[in-house]
Protein backbone atom coordinates (compact mmCIF):
# COMPACT_ATOMS: atom_id res chain seq x y z
CA UNK A 1 0.00 0.00 0.00
CA UNK A 2 1.13 3.48 -0.72
CA UNK A 3 1.79 5.71 2.13
CA UNK A 4 1.32 9.49 1.61
CA UNK A 5 2.97 12.16 4.20
CA UNK A 6 3.57 15.66 4.19
CA UNK A 7 3.68 19.03 5.41
CA UNK A 8 0.99 21.44 5.31
CA UNK A 9 1.55 25.18 6.30
CA UNK A 10 -1.77 27.24 7.30
CA UNK A 11 -1.03 30.96 6.34
CA UNK A 12 -3.30 34.27 6.63
CA UNK A 13 -3.76 37.65 8.15
CA UNK A 14 -3.97 37.41 12.35
CA UNK A 15 -7.95 36.02 13.59
CA UNK A 16 -8.73 34.34 10.04
CA UNK A 17 -9.03 31.30 11.45
CA UNK A 18 -6.31 29.46 11.41
CA UNK A 19 -6.28 27.39 14.71
CA UNK A 20 -9.92 26.59 14.21
CA UNK A 21 -9.02 24.85 11.19
CA UNK A 22 -6.21 22.80 12.27
CA UNK A 23 -8.15 21.86 15.70
CA UNK A 24 -10.98 20.62 13.37
CA UNK A 25 -8.86 18.60 10.97
CA UNK A 26 -6.67 17.19 14.79
CA UNK A 27 -9.60 16.75 17.13
CA UNK A 28 -7.78 18.06 19.76
CA UNK A 29 -7.47 21.67 20.96
CA UNK A 30 -3.43 22.54 20.22
CA UNK A 31 -3.58 26.01 18.93
CA UNK A 32 -5.18 28.56 21.34
CA UNK A 33 -7.76 30.10 20.09
CA UNK A 34 -9.43 33.43 21.19
CA UNK A 35 -10.80 36.03 19.49
CA UNK A 36 -8.09 38.46 20.42
CA UNK A 37 -5.28 38.90 17.20
CA UNK A 38 -2.09 37.35 17.66
CA UNK A 39 -2.90 34.60 19.40
CA UNK A 40 -0.78 32.07 17.77
CA UNK A 41 3.07 33.44 18.41
CA UNK A 42 4.67 30.21 17.45
CA UNK A 43 4.85 27.51 14.48
CA UNK A 44 2.67 24.68 15.88
CA UNK A 45 2.75 21.58 14.60
CA UNK A 46 -0.11 18.89 14.78
CA UNK A 47 -0.25 15.57 13.54
CA UNK A 48 -2.98 13.32 11.67
CA UNK A 49 -2.11 9.99 11.34
CA UNK A 50 -4.50 7.44 9.17
CA UNK A 51 -3.24 4.09 7.61
CA UNK A 52 -2.33 5.11 4.45
CA UNK A 53 -1.07 8.75 5.41
CA UNK A 54 0.15 11.50 7.80
CA UNK A 55 -0.26 15.17 7.25
CA UNK A 56 1.83 17.16 9.34
CA UNK A 57 -0.11 20.63 9.91
CA UNK A 58 1.77 23.71 10.96
CA UNK A 59 -0.30 26.99 12.15
CA UNK A 60 1.64 30.01 11.90
CA UNK A 61 0.92 33.79 13.33
CA UNK A 62 -0.84 35.98 11.82
CA UNK A 63 0.72 37.81 8.72
CA UNK A 64 1.33 41.27 10.51
CA UNK A 65 3.96 44.64 10.28
CA UNK A 66 6.21 44.02 13.04
CA UNK A 67 6.57 46.41 15.73
CA UNK A 68 9.12 45.06 17.52
CA UNK A 69 11.68 42.12 18.38
CA UNK A 70 9.00 39.03 19.17
CA UNK A 71 6.97 40.33 16.30
CA UNK A 72 10.29 40.24 13.71
CA UNK A 73 10.08 36.76 15.16
CA UNK A 74 7.00 35.67 14.66
CA UNK A 75 7.29 36.75 11.16
CA UNK A 76 10.06 34.51 10.81
CA UNK A 77 8.13 31.57 11.72
CA UNK A 78 5.55 32.30 9.32
CA UNK A 79 8.49 32.77 6.42
CA UNK A 80 9.99 29.33 7.10
CA UNK A 81 6.50 27.55 6.69
CA UNK A 82 7.03 28.44 2.79
CA UNK A 83 10.66 26.69 2.66
CA UNK A 84 8.76 23.31 3.89
CA UNK A 85 5.61 22.87 2.52
CA UNK A 86 4.08 20.24 0.28
CA UNK A 87 0.51 22.01 0.63
CA UNK A 88 -0.02 25.77 1.66
CA UNK A 89 -3.00 26.66 2.77
CA UNK A 90 -4.05 30.14 2.40
CA UNK A 91 -6.73 31.61 4.66
CA UNK A 92 -8.86 34.59 4.52
CA UNK A 93 -11.90 35.63 5.78
CA UNK A 94 -15.44 36.72 4.08
CA UNK A 95 -14.82 40.30 3.12
CA UNK A 96 -11.12 40.70 3.30
CA UNK A 97 -9.32 42.25 -0.03
CA UNK A 98 -5.37 41.46 0.90
CA UNK A 99 -2.96 39.88 2.73
CA UNK A 100 -0.79 42.60 5.31
CA UNK A 101 2.65 41.97 3.52
CA UNK A 102 2.78 42.25 -0.19
CA UNK A 103 6.42 40.34 0.02
CA UNK A 104 4.55 37.19 1.61
CA UNK A 105 1.28 37.74 -0.93
CA UNK A 106 4.09 37.48 -3.80
CA UNK A 107 5.56 34.07 -2.47
CA UNK A 108 1.84 32.77 -2.12
CA UNK A 109 1.17 33.78 -6.23
CA UNK A 110 4.21 32.70 -7.10
CA UNK A 111 4.20 29.23 -5.30
CA UNK A 112 5.71 26.05 -7.13
CA UNK A 113 3.69 24.12 -4.44
CA UNK A 114 -0.15 23.55 -4.42
CA UNK A 115 -2.39 26.11 -3.03
CA UNK A 116 -5.44 26.02 -1.68
CA UNK A 117 -7.16 29.37 -0.91
CA UNK A 118 -9.65 28.75 1.94
CA UNK A 119 -12.93 31.45 2.28
CA UNK A 120 -13.33 31.41 5.71
CA UNK A 121 -16.63 32.59 7.97
CA UNK A 122 -18.95 31.74 4.89
CA UNK A 123 -21.68 31.30 7.27
CA UNK A 124 -21.24 35.34 7.61
CA UNK A 125 -22.27 35.74 4.30
CA UNK A 126 -25.06 35.38 1.93
CA UNK A 127 -24.52 33.59 -1.97
CA UNK A 128 -24.09 36.79 -3.92
CA UNK A 129 -21.47 38.28 -1.19
CA UNK A 130 -19.58 34.72 -1.76
CA UNK A 131 -19.58 34.53 -5.28
CA UNK A 132 -18.33 37.89 -5.51
CA UNK A 133 -15.14 36.96 -3.02
CA UNK A 134 -14.16 34.13 -5.04
CA UNK A 135 -14.21 36.19 -8.22
CA UNK A 136 -11.93 38.73 -6.63
CA UNK A 137 -9.43 36.03 -4.96
CA UNK A 138 -9.51 33.96 -8.31
CA UNK A 139 -7.91 37.12 -10.43
CA UNK A 140 -5.69 37.89 -7.34
CA UNK A 141 -4.73 34.38 -6.63
CA UNK A 142 -4.73 32.17 -10.09
CA UNK A 143 -2.98 29.71 -9.17
CA UNK A 144 -4.53 29.01 -5.93
CA UNK A 145 -7.64 26.22 -5.61
CA UNK A 146 -10.27 28.07 -4.01
CA UNK A 147 -12.87 25.91 -1.49
CA UNK A 148 -15.11 28.04 1.20
CA UNK A 149 -15.57 26.72 4.35
CA UNK A 150 -16.81 27.69 8.18
CA UNK A 151 -14.27 26.25 10.55
CA UNK A 152 -16.46 27.43 13.24
CA UNK A 153 -19.01 25.51 11.85
CA UNK A 154 -17.74 22.18 10.67
CA UNK A 155 -18.68 23.30 6.66
CA UNK A 156 -16.50 22.18 4.39
CA UNK A 157 -13.80 21.32 6.37
CA UNK A 158 -13.91 17.63 5.55
CA UNK A 159 -13.16 18.28 1.95
CA UNK A 160 -10.35 20.36 2.49
CA UNK A 161 -8.86 17.59 4.31
CA UNK A 162 -9.78 14.55 1.66
CA UNK A 163 -8.40 17.03 -0.80
CA UNK A 164 -5.03 17.73 0.93
CA UNK A 165 -4.69 13.96 1.65
CA UNK A 166 -4.87 14.35 -2.68
CA UNK A 167 -2.40 16.46 -3.16
CA UNK A 168 0.08 14.96 -0.65
CA UNK A 169 3.35 13.68 -1.81
CA UNK A 170 4.00 9.61 -1.58
CA UNK A 171 6.48 9.35 1.42
CA UNK A 172 7.37 7.36 4.87
CA UNK A 173 6.41 8.83 7.66
CA UNK A 174 7.94 11.47 9.71
CA UNK A 175 7.19 11.13 12.98
CA UNK A 176 5.81 8.21 15.18
CA UNK A 177 2.12 7.30 14.16
CA UNK A 178 0.74 7.65 17.37
CA UNK A 179 2.49 11.46 17.98
CA UNK A 180 0.50 13.82 18.11
CA UNK A 181 2.53 17.15 18.10
CA UNK A 182 6.06 18.03 18.20
CA UNK A 183 5.91 20.15 21.50
CA UNK A 184 6.61 19.26 24.65
CA UNK A 185 3.58 19.19 27.95
CA UNK A 186 4.94 22.26 29.26
CA UNK A 187 4.40 24.29 25.77
CA UNK A 188 0.52 23.39 26.15
CA UNK A 189 0.68 24.16 29.96
CA UNK A 190 1.76 27.66 28.79
CA UNK A 191 -0.40 27.96 26.15
CA UNK A 192 -3.41 27.03 28.13
CA UNK A 193 -2.51 29.43 31.30
CA UNK A 194 -2.12 32.29 28.04
CA UNK A 195 -5.57 31.69 26.69
CA UNK A 196 -7.15 32.63 30.34
CA UNK A 197 -5.23 35.68 30.18
CA UNK A 198 -6.00 36.69 26.71
CA UNK A 199 -9.65 36.28 27.51
CA UNK A 200 -9.95 37.77 30.99
CA UNK A 201 -7.62 41.24 30.54
CA UNK A 202 -7.75 43.67 28.07
CA UNK A 203 -5.67 45.99 26.10
CA UNK A 204 -1.74 46.05 26.62
CA UNK A 205 -1.69 43.18 29.20
CA UNK A 206 -2.07 39.61 27.39
CA UNK A 207 0.57 40.72 24.66
CA UNK A 208 3.28 41.98 27.35
CA UNK A 209 2.83 38.53 29.08
CA UNK A 210 4.53 34.92 28.51
CA UNK A 211 3.95 31.93 31.05
CA UNK A 212 7.15 29.67 32.08
CA UNK A 213 6.16 26.12 33.74
CA UNK A 214 8.96 25.56 36.12
CA UNK A 215 8.06 22.32 37.29
CA UNK A 216 6.05 19.67 36.00
CA UNK A 217 5.97 16.35 37.57
CA UNK A 218 4.08 13.43 36.69
CA UNK A 219 2.51 11.03 39.49
CA UNK A 220 0.10 8.32 39.07
CA UNK A 221 -2.83 10.42 39.85
CA UNK A 222 -2.16 13.54 39.62
CA UNK A 223 0.30 16.08 37.28
CA UNK A 224 2.02 18.79 39.67
CA UNK A 225 2.97 22.28 38.18
CA UNK A 226 4.37 25.10 39.14
CA UNK A 227 3.96 28.02 36.25
CA UNK A 228 5.28 31.96 36.61
CA UNK A 229 3.45 34.63 34.46
CA UNK A 230 5.90 36.90 33.44
CA UNK A 231 4.66 40.44 32.74
CA UNK A 232 6.85 43.80 31.54
CA UNK A 233 6.11 46.19 34.71
CA UNK A 234 4.96 46.41 38.11
CA UNK A 235 1.77 48.05 37.44
CA UNK A 236 0.63 44.86 35.22
CA UNK A 237 1.87 42.50 38.06
CA UNK A 238 -0.69 43.77 40.07
CA UNK A 239 -3.86 44.06 37.21
CA UNK A 240 -3.14 40.11 36.79
CA UNK A 241 -3.20 39.28 40.57
CA UNK A 242 -6.32 41.34 41.05
CA UNK A 243 -8.39 42.62 44.63
CA UNK A 244 -6.56 40.25 47.16
CA UNK A 245 -5.55 38.05 44.55
CA UNK A 246 -8.88 37.16 42.47
CA UNK A 247 -8.25 37.50 39.07
CA UNK A 248 -4.71 35.18 39.20
CA UNK A 249 -7.45 32.77 41.56
CA UNK A 250 -9.67 32.80 38.16
CA UNK A 251 -7.19 32.29 35.87
CA UNK A 252 -5.89 29.08 37.63
CA UNK A 253 -9.37 27.87 38.34
CA UNK A 254 -9.95 27.36 34.49
CA UNK A 255 -6.43 26.73 33.36
CA UNK A 256 -6.60 23.51 35.57
CA UNK A 257 -9.91 22.37 34.45
CA UNK A 258 -8.74 22.61 30.81
CA UNK A 259 -5.21 21.19 31.53
CA UNK A 260 -7.24 17.76 33.11
CA UNK A 261 -9.58 17.94 30.14
CA UNK A 262 -5.90 17.89 28.08
CA UNK A 263 -4.17 15.64 30.43
CA UNK A 264 -6.72 13.30 31.26
CA UNK A 265 -6.03 12.95 34.83
CA UNK A 266 -6.26 15.34 38.14
CA UNK A 267 -3.92 18.85 38.05
CA UNK A 268 -2.19 20.73 40.83
CA UNK A 269 -1.29 23.95 39.48
CA UNK A 270 0.63 27.06 41.29
CA UNK A 271 0.49 29.93 39.62
CA UNK A 272 3.10 33.23 40.63
CA UNK A 273 3.66 36.44 38.56
CA UNK A 274 6.90 37.97 37.97
CA UNK A 275 8.18 41.04 36.38
CA UNK A 276 10.46 40.58 33.81
CA UNK A 277 11.15 44.00 32.50
CA UNK A 278 10.81 44.13 28.74
CA UNK A 279 11.67 40.94 27.98
CA UNK A 280 9.50 41.43 24.45
CA UNK A 281 12.95 43.17 22.69
CA UNK A 282 15.42 41.29 24.57
CA UNK A 283 17.24 39.00 22.59
CA UNK A 284 18.18 36.47 25.36
CA UNK A 285 14.61 36.43 27.13
CA UNK A 286 12.86 36.12 23.66
CA UNK A 287 15.68 33.11 22.66
CA UNK A 288 14.87 31.10 26.37
CA UNK A 289 11.10 31.59 25.41
CA UNK A 290 11.68 30.02 21.68
CA UNK A 291 10.85 32.84 19.90
CA UNK A 292 14.30 32.81 17.92
CA UNK A 293 14.83 29.69 15.73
Amino acid sequence: MNHKAGFVNIIGNPNVGKSTLMNAFIGEKLSIITSKAQTTRHRILGIVNGDDFQMVLSDTPGIIKPAYEMQESMMDFVKSAFDDADVLIYMVEIGEKELKDEAFFNRITNSTIPVLLLLNKIDKSDQDQLEEQVQLWAAKVPNAEIMAVSALEGFGVREVFDRIIELLPESPPFYPKDQLTDKPERFFVNEIIREKILMHYKKEIPYAVEIDTEEFFEEDDIIRMRSVIMVERETQKGIIIGHKGSALKRVGVEARKDLEKFFGKQVHLELYVKVNKNWRSNQRQLKRFGYNQ
